[in-house]
């Protein structure tokens, strides 16, 4: 059996201005290339078509991650070819890869099997080079704070409260807690300050949610670095005048970037914010922009839709103004016999006990979609080969019975053409879907009351507590930043805060215990339990299988 590299480096690509200017009318002029297979397109031509209609939204979501796999990524890009098959003019929009988890757990993040995003090893390396720009305009922003405490700190910044840590693309423990300025004055002031991931910095929840290049200014302008001496007023970054050096950085990293399925179909990748430690979304810019190019336009939201598909829907679409259709939830038969209790090394057998038992996982998010976001829900199993046709029935009676529809994907063996029953169904419900969705909650809820909303009714919480600091953060924060939306940073495998809880559990407690306040991105940060920013590699990262030859060929991406 071919890996998802082997599949990919088989691809046929099509050159990126011929793909660009058949399947979307682009002309070459509104293109910026990468080599063959990839560009960026320019902000000059966003701003033609932005008269334009819009098309249909379609989230992709899926259950409470687990160890089995759920396969979202391929789903999106599998649905994005079928739907294309079947004559829809579609686009697919995603996050770029970050390459943290690249080298640490994933070992690449461009769907898989015949369902992917090429060229697949650019994608998963380096891509266009944004992360590294977000980087550096993050970095850029922490040595000016330094720098200007320094040369005599004329805002009076209490080296104690600076909020502002540095970033690096790339998962390293080590980088958590780390001391700044040793040796002496010469080389700045001594103090404690830390790295977060790439992912994780608020330039990239930034660039993100901007629309222009003024709108990037604007929001840099308003970022946050610490507080002063004595009062504790805060110091923003156009104190230092940083935001025009920070988005010159960025002039390139805010265009969207064009690639295209192995199928030959046009997909934007742009952005990556993590979806359990920021909102887990692409770009903004990318979704309107396939939004005013194609019929419609899918897309998806890291994590299970406690986490990516929440914010999707309370922060991006809130933010943007996005109105989707309808939402895919992606399970496996796999994962869903993890819920229920069965040891990984035991999924491949079928096990309707389990499976019974591992439904209310599945059935949790499909009634948080339905009831709390009032939007239609399809959802999209993931096919092994050893799903039992017991099981896939027992599955399907069980969501139709909840009034959800239903469909088996078989994608990664067969590409859009084993994904064509799902795109017909997406069809179906997205053109007679009515109405706005709705919100969690109001944004004239209290910052705690937001906090509350999110964990009792999409978490199953029955109660939420917080430490004093964020409590009293909070409060503070209600009178300026009381319109924000909440952006939660919690384990991805659980509706509660404990990676090792299962299903669905209800009545727990979930604990705030610090508070972040995101100003550009205009979100305010609630970390809970033992979420940590800056990842660390697994005892086995995929680093160590990842390889070149003396050809250039690249091998252990999977």
């Amino acid at each position: 059996m071919l890996t998802d590299i082997e599949i990919a480096q088989k691809a046929t690509m099509k050159p990126i201005i011929e793909l660009a200017k058949d399947r979307l009318g682009i002309d070459a002029r509104f293109l910026e290339p990468y080599g063959h297979y990839k560009a960026k397109l320019s902000l000059a031509y966003l701003r033609e078509i932005e008269q334009r209609p819009d098309g249909k939204l379609i989230l992709v979501t899926a259950i409470s991650p687990t160890p089995a796999g759920e396969g979202k990524t391929t789903t999106t890009v599998g649905l994005g070819d079928a739907l294309n098959r079947i004559g829809k003019k579609t686009i697919i929009c995603l996050r770029e890869p970050s390459l943290g988890p690249v080298f640490g757990v994933k070992g690449g993040a461009a769907g898989g099997g015949h369902a992917q995003v090429v060229p697949m090893e650019d994608i998963n390396l380096h891509f266009t080079g944004d992360f590294h720009a977000i980087g550096a305009a993050h970095n850029l922003l922490s040595a000016l704070v330094d720098n200007h405490i320094n040369h005599g700190n004329a805002l009076r910044i209490d080296p104690r409260l600076i909020q502002w840590k540095r970033v690096v693309d790339m998962n390293d423990r080590a980088l958590r807690k780390i001391v700044i300025g040793l040796g002496g004055t010469a080389n700045g002031f001594a103090r404690e300050d830390g790295y977060d991931i790439v992912v994780a910095s608020e330039v990239m929840a930034i660039l993100c949610l901007a629309t222009s290049l003024k709108d990037l200014k604007e929001r840099l302008s308003r970022i946050v670095i610490g507080y002063t001496q004595g009062d504790r007023k805060p110091v923003y970054a156009r104190d230092l005048n940083a935001q025009g050096a920070m988005a010159t950085v960025l002039k390139d990293a805010i265009k969207p970037n064009l690639v295209q399925t192995l199928e030959n179909n046009p997909a934007f990748l742009h952005g990556g914010p993590f979806a359990n430690i920021a909102h887990g979304c692409n770009s903004v810019t990318a979704t309107k922009t396939a939004l005013k190019l194609a019929d419609y336009c899918v897309t998806e939201a890291g994590f299970g839709a406690d986490l990516g598909a929440e914010k999707f829907l309370d922060i991006k679409c809130r933010k943007a103004g996005l109105n989707p259709s309808a939402v895919v939830l992606v399970a496996t038969i796999r994962a869903l016999k993890f819920h229920g209790g069965v040891r990984k090394e035991e999924l491949n057998k079928e096990n309707l006990g389990a499976l019974e038992m591992g439904m209310v996982n599945i059935e949790r998010h499909l009634t948080n979609i339905r009831d709390h976001y009032a939007l239609p829900c399809i959802v999209a199993i993931n096919h092994f080969t050893f799903d039992t046709d017991a099981e896939v029935d027992m599955l399907r009676k069980r969501i139709e019975s909840l009034g959800g529809r239903f469909a088996v994907a078989k994608h990664w063996a067969h590409g859009g053409a084993g994904a064509e029953d799902l795109a017909r169904t997406v069809v179906d419900v997205v053109d007679n879907a009515k109405g706005r969705h709705k919100y969690v909650y109001d944004d004239n809820d209290s910052l705690a009351d937001k906090i509350v909303a999110i964990a009792t009714k999409i978490y199953g919480a029955g109660e939420v507590t917080f430490s004093d600091a964020a409590r009293k953060q909070l409060e503070e924060w209600n009178s300026e930043y009381g319109n924000f939306p909440v952006c939660m940073a919690k384990t991805q495998m659980s509706f509660t805060a404990n990676p090792n809880v299962r299903g669905a559990p209800t009545g727990h407690t979930l604990n705030v215990r610090e508070v972040r306040l995101s100003n550009g991105a205009g979100f305010v940060v609630a970390i809970c339990g033992d979420m940590m920013t800056m990842p660390g590699l697994p005892k086995m990262p995929s680093a160590g299988k990842i390889d070149i030859d003396e050809n250039g060929v690249v091998t252990g991406l999977f």
